[in-house]
């Protein structure tokens, strides 16, 4: 029965994220806000929405070991399967802008979330807490990063037009502003309740396959709710167009541990107990790994082969974590 209700409540987040974010860029439209605006901002959140609410329903009901393993998680699986799995479909150039700017913020994200959360580093601490100060600094960040990429945006506003157009798209525009607001409030409220079914689900399957709820987290709640950025990197590759999906995975990343634990953080602080330091040390080498590829093999290129040691690298991952 559990293994249903993880399958029905990962469905209802998969539906609600995506009804919400094309009711979203919809009434957004209706009230004239720029493509870029709704592309940075709705659409960019709007696919990591499972994520946010599976880790602050986590942390309001003290499951801190699944809202931090989720965001970890997710993050891992991101670098290591979904872009792996992309550059063994569709090797890419990985261009200069991404090189220079996003990959090193990624990559300063986890070290920031690795230093925070691990307070046991310091002598005479025992608990690791994300505390409340932690996430209204990730939130902060979170702010910085988005007002930087507006200022590069704006001194190329070809590429940011081009960029929103493509991504800012709703089959629900046209639609009456009331069904507009009808599906987006349905929305959220598919979000909630497929939520809980996936966390309750995820928990007691967890005490039934005597794994931890840390070890559940890392790999069934974060691959779930990694789905959308999954799924958009496949068809993106598959349409020879990965740096799609290299934009989704890194932005999602982003957004994962600067937004979605700032504010899971800020409502709740978050106490972890399961994870390890290999965990996010695994986090962090995924980041540098995806900056390290632009100089092997061939250069400024994900090949093949490194998309294949990705996706072995996370098996590899997965199996420690089975066996641990």
């Amino acid at each position: 029965m559990d293994c249903i209700l993880l399958i029905v409540g990962l469905t209802m987040l998969l539906l609600g994220a995506n009804y919400l974010v094309d009711s979203s860029v919809a009434i957004a439209k209706r009230a004239k806000v720029s493509n870029f605006i709704i592309g940075l901002t709705i659409v960019g959140i709007g696919t990591s929405a499972p994520e946010l609410f599976v880790s602050i329903q986590s942390a309001l009901t003290g499951h801190g070991d699944i809202a931090m393993g989720n965001v970890v998680g997710s993050n891992i699986s991101n670098l290591l399967l979904i872009l792996g799995v992309t550059a063994i479909i569709c090797p890419f150039v990985i261009e200069k802008q991404t090189h220079r700017s996003d990959i090193p913020f990624g990559i300063f994200a986890a070290i920031l979330l690795t230093m925070f959360v691990n307070d046991s580093w310091n002598p005479g601490i025992t608990e690791n807490t994300l505390s409340r100060l932690d996430g209204a600094v990730l939130l902060i960040v979170f702010v910085v990063y988005i007002i930087y990429t507006l200022f590069l945006k704006a001194k190329n506003p070809q590429e940011a037009k081009e960029d929103m157009d493509s991504e800012a798209q709703s089959k629900l525009e046209g639609k009456h502003p009331a069904m507009l607001w009808g599906i987006a409030i349905a929305s959220l409220a598919t979000l909630l309740l497929g939520g809980q079914f996936f966390l309750d689900s995820a928990i007691n399957l967890a005490r039934a396959w005597g794994l931890s709820e840390a070890v559940i987290s890392i790999t069934i709640v974060a691959v779930g709710t990694s789905l959308p950025e999954l799924i958009t990197a496949v068809v993106a590759a598959c349409k020879n167009n990965p740096q799609l999906a290299l934009g989704n995975v890194l932005g999602s990343n982003v957004f994962n541990i600067l937004m979605i634990l700032g504010v899971t953080s800020s409502i709740s602080p978050i106490h972890v107990v399961g994870l390890t330091a290999v965990d996010y040390l695994v986090m962090i080498g995924a980041a540098v790994g995806t900056y390290i590829v632009t100089y092997t093999f061939k250069k400024k290129m994900f090949d093949r082969a490194e998309g294949i040691i990705f996706v072995l690298a996370y098996f590899a991952y997965v199996t420690y974590l089975l066996l641990r």
